[in-house]
């Protein structure tokens, strides 16, 4: 196998036969010049300093903020990042760090030369495996998700892919954490944890499974990540919780899903300097108060759709978004997460194949760190199993292109083109039997010819991801761990708070 492109192999868990494909040896594509780059830095240091932003913080936290230079606007409850302060804060942040998981054989390096795939988050309803029709999700569907996705190489690491909607929604997002930790022994984004309830009971759990505070902060098992609201602020319980995990010393970053023409300009520049400058606001705010905290920076932005005043998910302006904010997260030498797959078609179709097909290539090879998210259809609302099976059967084929080639003795294979000569075939040869496995190969794809595919009942690829989902649900379950009830008291301990 290329050394360029490694399999992460699990030995030490109960699901040891489990991969995990982590795509290396890409050269990034760039769609904007150095000038360009620092064109957009500056107006967006610019928009931070003179237009400022809306991040409602705690008379203690904005009292902290003015102590390193941080105009605060009271009365317009606005604060100003002198440029100074913003590139100062950059320089604490992390260039390279580790995702842990509670497995050490799926930790995720975060150094630049890894990219990893996880499902898409946190959508309200799921298409049913069995009947194929749309409903509501359940706190079942996750763990059932989960499961499955714990059993795909491509998947690196987990979201909450849908919403727990059966739960107490005060404590909705410890459950969705309770059923992808009771799943998979991957890494996990707690990224429904957007208020300090939950980001408390997201680290007091956290912590539970690490082994206490320190022990987490040396292998954080979970990381969380906050949304701007577009154009140019924050909720202030998200900001507070994005604080709670900085202190737990939990990687936390900040993702922005401004839409061009409606929360963003029209033009690409000015949606991408908009949405550049809330992300420097977050990782500010955090690399201020708690210097040194591993950070990311996100991008989930896309377009208005014109006709209806809905999302594109999938057109061009998404797929230069996708690489432009990647672009600038190596810019600022910071990991970078990009919204990936999350097709706006309304079924495995066609257009889910290109949409996501174009998507993932472009998130692939303009080297983001992590790509989020597979799964998702009709643009971000819906959650399909089979749709995340055929996503990771797409990100497979990138994997192995961006394997590329080695060149030697072995791979040129003069030897045996001289011992078969012109009008003679290789089939046989040894060096052929040799290399067989090293031909890829999808269960996701038919080859037969017409009569065989029809004699066969016509089976579609999302019939073949369907019937591997039911594979992997009809095995055995995970072991509950001996944490369960702990993480259920922790459940109810919060539940029954007055916060």
């Amino acid at each position: 196998m290329n050394s360029n492109n490694k399999v992460y192999r699990a030995t030490g868990g109960k699901r040891g036969k489990n991969m995990i494909k982590s795509i290396q040896g890409r050269t990034p594509w760039e769609f904007m010049t150095r000038k360009d780059v620092e064109r957009i830095h500056e107006t967006s240091l610019d928009i931070l300093s003179k237009t400022g932003i809306v991040m409602p913080l705690e008379n203690r936290r904005l009292a902290q903020l003015q102590e390193y230079g941080v105009k605060v606007d009271r009365d317009k409850n606005r604060l100003y990042f002198p440029a100074q302060v913003v590139e100062s804060a950059l320089k604490k942040a992390p260039t390279s760090y580790v995702l842990c998981a509670r497995n050490p054989d799926y930790d995720l390096p975060l150094d630049g030369a890894h990219g990893y795939l996880s499902t898409d988050g946190s959508a309200t309803q799921i298409v049913d495996l069995t009947s194929g029709a749309i409903r509501k999700s359940t706190k079942n569907d996750l763990r059932e998700i989960t499961r499955i996705a714990d059993h795909l190489p491509e998947i690196s690491f987990l979201w909450p892919s849908v919403s727990a909607q059966d739960c107490l929604p005060k404590v909705q997002p410890l459950h969705e954490l309770e059923a992808v930790l009771a799943n998979t022994e991957k890494h996990v984004q707690a990224m429904t944890a957007v208020e300090p309830l939950h980001a408390r009971g997201t680290v007091d759990i956290a912590v539970l499974l690490a082994g206490g505070k320190e022990s987490l902060k040396q292998r954080p098992i979970i990381s969380n990540f906050q949304c701007s609201l577009s154009p140019l602020s924050y909720d202030g319980k998200a900001l507070e919780a994005a604080l709670i995990f900085a202190e737990a010393g939990v990687p936390v970053g900040f993702v922005t899903m401004q839409i061009g023409c409606s929360t963003a300009p029209a033009t690409l520049a000015g949606n991408l300097a908009l949405g550049n400058a809330e992300i420097l606001a977050g990782i500010t705010l955090v690399e201020l108060c708690y210097p040194g905290t591993p950070t990311f920076y996100g991008c989930c932005a896309t377009m208005m759709e014109l006709k209806r005043g809905g999302v594109t998910c999938g057109g061009p302006e998404d797929l230069l978004l996708q690489s432009l904010a990647a672009q600038m997260a190596r810019y600022y030498r910071i990991p970078a997460s990009i919204g990936t797959f999350c097709t706006s078609s309304k079924s495995n179709d066609w257009q889910a194949g290109m949409e996501n097909g174009f998507s993932s290539m472009v998130s692939v090879f303009s080297q983001a760190d992590l790509m989020s998210g597979a799964g998702l259809i009709c643009a971000a609302k819906v959650f399909s199993i089979e749709q995340m099976i055929l996503d990771c059967a797409t990100y497979d084929i990138l994997w192995h292109v961006a394997k590329g080639i080695e060149v030697n003795e072995e791979t040129l294979a003069y030897p045996v083109i001289q011992k078969v000569g012109p009008r003679n075939h290789f089939m046989t040869e040894e060096h052929t039997l040799h290399h067989l496995d090293q031909v890829w190969m999808s269960a996701m794809i038919n080859r037969d010819s017409y009569f065989d595919w029809e004699q066969s009942g016509k089976p579609s690829p999302q019939n073949l991801a369907r019937k591997k989902a039911r594979e992997i649900l009809s095995g055995p379950g995970p072991d509950p761990g001996k944490y369960a009830d702990e993480i259920q008291k922790i459940i109810a301990s919060y539940e029954n708070t007055k916060e």
